[in-house]
C-alpha cells in the first residue's frame, strides 16, 4: 500500500540542519506514526512521502515555507522579569508557557535576558531553517474510522 490521504504511515527519520547537525531522530525509539492528509507533520515532508511504499527511503530538503515558516521578528516581545513566577533562574534558550487571553497556552523561547527585561520568542525553534530529512517508510495501512474521527493513530 502507498502513502496516501487517510493512511497511517510509520517511518523512521533523521532530521539535520544545513550544517549536517542532527536536530532530531527516531533512532532508538519507535517509528513515528501519523495519518497522512491530517496535517500531523510539516507539509513539505508529507508531500514528499505521498506515493511511497514500505521499504522506500527518501531524502528531502524542506524549505521554511513548507516547514515551520519564515522567522518573524514581530513574534518577539519584551516583558519585565517580575512577570515570571517562581524562584528559578531565567536563562537564554529555556522555554516557558504563557497563557493567552483566550485561555490557550503558548510555548515561548527565552531569546535574551537583561537585568530587568526578558525577550521572548513565539516563533517555532526551527522557523526560518531549511530542514533535511532522511526517512525510511516502515509501514503503510488504511486508517481506521476511529483514528480518523479522533485525529491520531492508535
Amino acid at each position: 500500500m502507498q502513502v496516501a490521504e487517510k493512511t497511517v504511515v510509520s517511518m523512521n527519520y533523521t532530521l539535520k540542519d544545513d550544517d549536517g547537525t542532527v536536530i532530531d531522530s527516531s533512532e532508538g525509539r519507535e517509528p513515528l506514526s501519523f495519518i497522512a492528509g491530517k496535517g500531523m507533520i510539516i507539509p513539505g515532508l508529507e508531500q514528499a512521502l505521498i506515493g511511497k511504499n514500505p521499504g522506500d527511503e527518501v531524502s528531502v530538503s524542506v524549505s521554511p515555507e513548507e516547514g515551520y515558516g519564515e522567522y518573524r521578528e514581530e513574534m518577539t516581545v519584551q516583558v519585565n522579569k517580575d512577570q515570571f513566577q517562581g524562584d528559578s533562574e531565567i536563562t537564554e534558550g529555556m522555554q516557558v508557557q504563557a497563557h493567552n487571553k483566550d485561555g490557550s497556552t503558548q510555548i515561548l523561547t527565552v531569546k535574551e535576558v537583561s537585568d530587568d527585561q526578558v525577550t521572548l520568542d513565539a516563533n517555532h525553534p526551527l522557523a526560518g531553517q531549511t530542514l533535511h530529512f532522511d526517512v525510511s517508510i516502515e509501514d503503510v495501512r488504511e486508517a481506521t474510522q476511529e483514528e480518523l474521527d479522533h485525529g491520531h493513530t492508535h
